[in-house]
């Protein structure tokens, strides 16, 4: 049991807030939460656990605000929610057997990568634009990577689905961010259901903190409704940025680690 005091607690659900509101515009509010939750003396598989309450509630927050503005094609989103809901299950049962540095490795440099493409890219509007491959060949392979991902880490999964909706199937922002949110919800639930068979999600905490979370959800996704483009773009190149960094400032990267060994040869 942990023995978390109201100050901490209070915190947490300013931090989850946060989290939230950017969580329901570009993603990325897991590397918030989950520093935030180790600090508080969990350990990082019940952190993760954990985050995925907040993260469940946060996206479901989302998916409904832009659900009811017709912003959302049902049909189509459905098939792809089942597809990433099953693999982040996929994904949470092979946790333990892929190498956590694999993913440090390559993480950051995906990131990196899409804040680049989203700053540069002429083509981030909030009208759609002409569709690479099809709905079906798009539902055998984003969501089933992605929602792999997310079930094994998670934070940075809602900025590849955007990313995905965007650059293959050809939506604009704003329709890729309301498809995004109900893609995300459903690999974070489908993962959140694995944790908690396994005891590892502390309910209290993750309880706690999804009432802030949905607040900020609603907040964020109201805004990025009416701004459209204008907020989600820059907040998108923002935020895969920061995550890139947050990342790469750990002391246990393997990208650091190699900065550093090669420092020590050069000087």
């Amino acid at each position: 049991m942990f023995d978390i005091g109201f100050d901490m607690i209070a915190a947490l659900a300013a931090i989850s807030f946060l989290a939230g509101f950017v969580d329901s515009i570009a993603g990325g509010g897991g590397l918030l939460t989950v520093p935030a939750l180790m600090l508080a003396g969990l350990d990082p598989a019940q952190a993760i656990a954990t985050n995925k309450v907040q993260g469940s509630v946060a996206a479901a927050s989302a998916t409904y605000t832009f659900g009811r503005k017709g912003l959302i094609d049902w049909e189509k989103a459905w098939g792809f929610s089942l597809v990433a809901f099953a693999s982040s299950i996929g994904g949470a049962l092979c946790v333990q057997f892929l190498p956590r540095a694999v993913l440090e490795v390559l993480i950051p440099v995906m990131l990196i990568a899409m804040a680049a493409y989203f700053a540069l890219s002429r083509k981030m509007k909030d009208e759609d634009a002409h569709a690479r491959m099809t709905a079906l060949a798009f539902g055998l392979t984003a969501p089933v990577a992605i929602g792999f991902y997310d079930g094994i880490f998670g934070p940075g999964a809602g900025s590849f689905y955007m990313l995905a909706f965007v650059t293959l199937l050809g939506y604009g922002v704003v329709k890729a961010t309301a498809h995004t949110k109900l893609v995300n919800f459903a690999s974070n639930f489908g993962s959140l259901l694995l944790y908690a068979a396994t005891g590892a999600v502390v309910w209290p905490l993750g309880l706690a903190m999804s009432v802030a979370s949905l607040l900020g959800a609603q907040m964020g996704s109201r805004l990025a409704m009416r701004l459209g483009s204008r907020l989600i773009r820059p907040l998108l190149v923002l935020v895969s940025g920061l995550m890139a960094l947050r990342l790469l400032l750990d002391p246990a990267n393997p990208w650091r680690q190699a900065l550093r060994k090669v420092s020590w040869a050069l000087f």
